[in-house]
């Protein structure tokens, strides 16, 4: 199979494998016991498993990594989520009393999906990515990332390619992991900005004064916009998109722009003539930020909230492998985090195709020990038949 190919045909004949000599159970199950500090927070926690056929398996719990291991290696999943830490065993939840079988803890998680931008790429839509849209999963990363560690203090944040077209974020600190559904929510909202479904034409509003947050997020969508927005989606050239972004203007400021654009073609000049129109409204009363607010709609990050408030909601767990592409959900190195390229993350097919290429490399240097073991071996025989045959050459002539 050339490894550049992943057929979905093929994953019942690779997953065994993959499970078997691939998926790292041990770091797996030391990240999920947390030192073990609880003796039953990896025992109490929930698994679901999604088999073929789109079988869905949930309350699966484990007492042990090798546990786990054995029923991972036995069912193949296609797919595998992570839940809450539960008040009793998943596994047994059926044989508690009703209303005491209660989530506990878990993760505080976050979902970014490429699809939710739609409205704001031109490049691809629905499941499609690109190396071009990829970049609002980069931005989506820092404006969290700085977020979750600086207004919130949180320090061990997990982010995981999701295999397909978007991202997912475990906090892991214990404050995280014990968090209300309402805190939870608290949360989400803080870092939520974009507002309403497709029938809202304007999606943000700003208020005076800026907050200090909508100040950081700004910062970092603004290391991007000219490249991303203006060079990359060209928002200010194709006239459809230039309607898109004047809409969010106010109506008296988009007359004039209109007019200024019949002369000006150029995209970031465009851009700072709408630059210059929010900069001279702001001597008005009420100050104007609809410069901003149109950077924040095009590049700011999109949760799902409800994947982050319910503490029994359920997420992909890291390197499981995506069913659709093939690629395993691996962790993204933050220092590296301009360089990410999602496809360049290993398929199932690529890396079995790696480990049967390894194999006869394997018997040939196992071959090429025992040889030279033989070969040690000879060599001391000789020595020890040479010595031998001096001793006894000397008693001879003794």
């Amino acid at each position: 199979m050339s490894s550049s190919d992943y057929d979905p045909a093929c994953l019942p004949d690779l997953l065994p494998l993959y499970y078997r000599r691939l998926f790292p159970f041990a770091q797996y199950y030391r990240w999920l016991s947390y030192g073990g500090v609880q003796k039953s927070y990896f025992q109490n926690r929930e698994f679901s498993f999604t088999l073929k056929d789109d079988i869905y398996v949930r309350y699966q719990s484990f007492s042990t990594q090798n546990e786990l291991e054995k029923e991972m290696q036995k069912m193949n999943p296609y797919k595998i989520d992570i839940g809450a830490v539960y008040s009793h065993r998943p596994n047994q939840h059926n044989t508690v009393k009703s209303g005491s079988f209660q989530a506990l803890e878990k993760e505080l998680v976050f979902d970014i999906d490429m699809t939710d931008y739609d409205d704001v790429r031109s490049c691809c839509s629905a499941a499609d990515i690109c190396s071009k849209c990829w970049t609002l999963m980069t931005i989506a990363i820092r404006i969290l990332n700085r977020a979750l560690r600086d207004d919130f203090g949180f320090q061990h944040l997990l982010w995981v390619y999701s295999g397909r077209r978007g991202v997912h974020c475990w906090v892991c600190d214990e404050a995280a992991r014990k968090l209300s559904a309402a805190a939870r929510s608290a949360v989400a909202e803080y870092l939520s900005l974009v507002k309403g479904g497709e029938e809202n034409v304007k999606k943000i509003v700003l208020t005076d004064p800026i907050h200090p947050f909508i100040g950081e997020s700004l910062s970092v969508v603004e290391d991007y916009f000219t490249r991303y927005a203006l060079q990359e989606q060209d928002i200010l050239g194709r006239r459809e998109s230039v309607d898109k972004v004047l809409a969010l203007v106010p109506e008296d400021v988009r007359r004039e722009l209109q007019q200024f654009f019949q002369n000006e073609r150029n995209p970031e000049k465009r851009w700072k003539l709408i630059k210059d129109q929010a900069r001279a409204k702001q001597t008005t009363a009420k100050k104007r930020h609809f410069d901003k607010e149109i950077m924040l709609q095009y590049c700011y990050p999109r949760l799902d909230i409800n994947v982050s408030k319910g503490v029994n909601h359920l997420l992909k767990s890291p390197f499981s492998v995506h069913p659709k592409t093939g690629r395993i959900s691996v962790p993204i190195d933050l220092k590296d985090l301009d360089k990410f390229d999602p496809f360049a993350v290993p398929t199932i097919s690529l890396i079995c195709e790696e480990l049967d290429r390894l194999k006869p490399e394997e018997e040939q240097t196992k071959s090429e020990d025992s040889k030279e073991k033989e070969n040690e071996k000879d060599t001391a025989e000789k020595r020890k038949n040479r010595e031998g045959s001096c001793r006894n050459h000397k008693l001879l002539k003794g």
